[in-house]
């Protein structure tokens, strides 16, 4: 019987990736989308696509409650959706702190609550968050980014002690510099300069990260729970 897996903010970057790997895997898909629409890969990938605004909690209830009524329940979920910025700590506004917040911490409590009674009751379940390397030791200008992105990964490891007696595994991934819009928008020269800072000598891509959820998810991660993998090429350890 194929398990099914609910996947946040997967319709572009590691998201995308996460959908079309898990597909390819064999897995039922269902994923949330919200400014940026599915292009046809992820539609020919048999997904079932959900708009949501994340950054609520109705919003992220009405998501859950969709997916549920198509699922049933979920064997995996990945907290996956996410925003960031960079600014200089006293120029981050009340709303911009907010909204960072209620997207990296606060959605993936609540739909994480929402989907974990199922899990619960059959006794086994997979929740890996993305979080990221600034969240494990800050980065300078992005303080409301790291702090939420921190945040999950306490959530996470909270999560997993009290889950461990449920069958259920709660880890974290911590992404490093990826290939994604997010950094490609920071230019040509400012991305030589990032590179010579990763000791593998390269940038990373959406499938380093994709596979290390699916592995997460996998029976051979069953002994790992409250666990942060750095997927970031030496750049933090």
């Amino acid at each position: 019987m194929s398990q099914s897996v609910f996947i946040t903010g997967g319709s572009r970057g590691i998201g995308k990736e996460l959908v079309l790997r898990f597909s390819k895997a064999g897995f039922n898909v269902c994923f949330t989308y919200n400014a940026h629409l599915p292009d046809a890969e992820l539609s020919a990938s048999g997904a079932f696509p959900i708009k949501a605004d994340l950054s609520s909690a109705p919003g992220c209830h009405k998501a859950c409650d969709e997916a549920l009524e198509k699922f049933g329940a979920f064997d995996v979920l990945v907290n996956n959706a996410g925003i960031s910025s960079q600014k200089l700590f006293t120029d981050i506004s009340d709303i911009e702190w907010q909204e960072m917040l209620n997207t990296n911490l606060s959605a993936p409590f609540y739909i994480t609550r929402d989907l974990l009674k199922p899990m619960i009751s059959r006794k086994y379940g997979r929740i890996i968050n993305i979080s990221s390397m600034w969240g494990v030791c800050g980065a300078s200008c992005e303080v409301h980014y790291s702090a939420a992105k921190a945040g999950l990964i306490g959530m996470t490891k909270a999560l997993a002690s009290e889950l461990a007696p449920s069958g259920i595994t709660v880890n974290a991934v911590a992404p490093g510099v990826i290939d994604t819009d997010m950094y490609k928008a920071l230019g040509h020269e400012t991305m030589e300069y990032v590179i010579n800072d990763i000791p593998v000598g390269r940038i990373g891509t959406v499938y380093d990260i994709a596979r290390a959820v699916i592995f997460l998810a996998s029976p051979d991660a069953s002994y790992i729970t409250g666990q942060v993998l750095g997927v970031n090429g030496g750049m933090v350890i």
